[in-house]
């Protein structure tokens, strides 16, 4: 993962149905965050804009999705800035 960028694990994990999930930008930049299941289909995008420096977090609303394992990714300026596993468990 790159210096000054961080993403954190969702919360709670295993989650039903709704999970937060925190991030640390160092710079402002145009972020996206995009939810993938385990065959690496994009699911949703939760985040699709410019953010300024510092600690966000979002909030994922998986209510209309299957029970299972899902994955997040976390891009800044087109650069993946890490990816985090989460479980969905209705």
């Amino acid at each position: 993962m790159n210096e000054g960028y961080r993403l954190f694990q969702n919360y709670p994990n295993p989650f039903n149905p709704v999970s937060t999930i925190k991030f640390d930008i160092r710079t402002s930049g145009n972020v996206s965050m995009k939810v993938f299941d385990v065959l690496g289909n994009e699911v949703v995008t939760l985040v699709n804009e410019v953010k300024n420096a510092g600690r966000h977090e979002v909030e994922f609303n998986a209510g209309n999705l299957p029970s299972g394992v899902y994955f997040y990714s976390l891009n800044v300026d087109g650069k993946q800035m890490g990816v985090k596993r989460m479980a969905l468990v209705k």
